[in-house]
């Protein structure tokens, strides 16, 4: 795609869905000041709506007004959806065509995480995290595909987890659902390589956000586990879209515990259930 950097992304086209949450609202921060159209993806209207005012007022208020009359004005669109449901991704895609600009780089954001162990999770509890965090992304990528294919180059981002590549326990659930997600973004990375289609995939670790539960962030500073801030993610996605990478994982040394449970698995898995009386102690917490 075109190199961001240089062109403030004014060519850049996002739908982003879990818009209003830590790290969808930073991402939403650093895309919109770079100068890309935003669609803006959640549940939540108010929030949406909130999200917004916030983004146009922080712009103007960046520009004098000299500059805010000669200063071509990148876009906020919102729109209320559950991707769970297919009548409302229908309603999506036909909500595109009436958009000002045309889509050219999806990023699945939404996603839920949970501290619990397998055998205390509940079965709505193991639909509505692998429903979101997996199926969602999975069934809009496939709606939005056609419409990709018609621009001139366009990106796919999968927001994952270090615990994407690495099982953890707690997280079991969880893990499947990004395990599963990576599994989707390389495979659709190969399906698609003759195609003007980018898929790619970013790995967080531990993230300072709303929806990370008390007992997580216990578990975190009781673990010694280090936690990046929304914003040094965003950087982050932002280097990803401008790189020919196709994946990009955060933090050491998580990438080099990525790399050595893919390898030797169980040296990783020594080391980690080393760790398991703290950890199920919070998890039992949190149930």
């Amino acid at each position: 795609m075109t190199n961001y950097a240089e062109k403030k992304m004014e060519n850049c086209n996002v739908l982003l869905t879990g818009a209003t949450g830590g790290m969808g609202k930073a991402f939403s921060q650093l895309l919109f000041e770079q100068g890309a159209n935003l669609l803006l993806i959640g549940r939540n209207r108010g929030k949406l709506q909130q999200l917004k005012a916030e983004l146009l007022a922080s712009n103007s208020s960046k520009l004098n007004s000299a500059e805010l009359k000669s200063h071509k004005r990148n876009r906020v669109e919102i729109f209320s959806v559950d991707l769970l449901e297919a009548d409302h991704r229908r309603r999506l895609i036909d909500h595109l065509s009436t958009l000002s600009f045309d889509i050219n780089l999806l990023i699945n954001n939404a996603g839920i995480s949970q501290l619990s162990l397998c055998e205390q999770t509940t079965e709505n509890d193991i639909n509505r995290i692998v429903s979101t965090n997996t199926i969602a992304p999975i069934q809009l990528t496939q709606a939005l595909l056609p419409l990709l294919l018609k621009q001139t180059s366009a990106q796919i981002i999968n927001i994952g987890s270090t615990f994407g590549s690495i099982g953890f326990p707690g997280y079991s659930v969880y893990c499947a659902s990004k395990f599963a997600l990576r599994g989707f973004s390389q495979t659709l990375s190969r399906e698609l390589a003759d195609t003007n289609i980018a898929v790619k995939y970013l790995s967080p670790r531990a993230t300072k956000t709303s929806l990370i539960s008390e007992q997580i962030s216990q578990l975190n500073t009781a673990l010694n586990t280090t936690t990046d801030s929304p914003e040094f993610v965003a950087k982050e996605l932002l280097l990803l879209i401008e790189q020919h990478k196709i994946e990009r994982y955060i933090g050491w040394p998580e990438k080099l515990f990525v790399r050595l449970n893919a390898l030797f698995p169980a040296i990783v898995g020594k080391s980690i259930v080393k760790q398991l009386p703290i950890i199920k102690k919070f998890a039992s917490e949190s149930w």
